[in-house]
C-alpha cells in the first residue's frame, strides 16, 4: 500500500491553504499522514494559533485509526463517550474527535489522511476535501 508522496502532501496542505484564503477564513494548519499515520508534511497559514499541529494530527490521526473520517469518530465519541475514552487511552492521547480529518482514499483504498484545523470544524473539513480531491483522490469524511 503507497500513500501519498511528499509531493502529494504539500499540494494537498496548498489546495486546503487556498480554499481558506477564498473563503476568508481563520488562519489554518493542515497536516497529511501516510497510511500508517506517519506525518508527510505539516504547514500553517501566518497567524495561526497554537496548538493547530496537535489538533490537525489528532483530526487525520484519529481518522486513520478508526477508518472513519473524523466527522464520523466525533459522532461516535458522542454516541459512545467510553469508546472515546478507549481510543484516547490507546492512542496516547493523540486521537481529536472533531470534524476535519478526512481520509485519502485511492482506487477503494485508504492512503493516508489529512487535517485542517483553524476554523469552525465545518470549514475545517471542507479545506481538507478541497485538497485531497484538487489533486484528483477522494476524500472521505464519514
Amino acid at each position: 500500500m503507497f500513500g501519498p508522496t511528499l509531493a502529494d502532501a504539500n499540494r494537498i496542505i496548498a489546495i486546503a491553504f487556498e480554499k481558506a484564503s477564498d473563503l476568508d477564513l481563520k488562519p489554518i494548519g493542515a497536516a497529511v499522514l501516510d497510511p500508517g499515520g506517519h506525518l508527510l508534511a505539516f504547514q500553517r497559514q501566518d497567524g495561526a494559533s497554537i496548538l493547530r499541529f496537535e489538533i490537525a494530527f489528532g483530526k487525520a490521526y484519529g481518522a486513520l485509526a478508526v477508518g472513519v473520517g473524523s466527522r464520523a469518530v466525533a459522532r461516535m465519541a458522542v454516541e459512545r463517550p467510553n469508546l472515546a475514552l478507549g481510543l484516547s487511552g490507546a492512542s496516547g492521547g493523540k486521537i481529536v474527535p472533531l470534524p476535519g480529518g478526512v481520509l485519502i482514499v485511492r482506487n477503494g483504498e485508504i492512503i493516508g489522511a489529512v487535517g485542517v484545523t483553524g476554523d469552525t470544524s465545518d470549514n475545517d473539513e471542507l479545506c481538507a476535501v478541497s485538497g485531497v480531491e484538487g489533486i484528483g483522490l477522494e476524500a472521505q469524511c464519514e
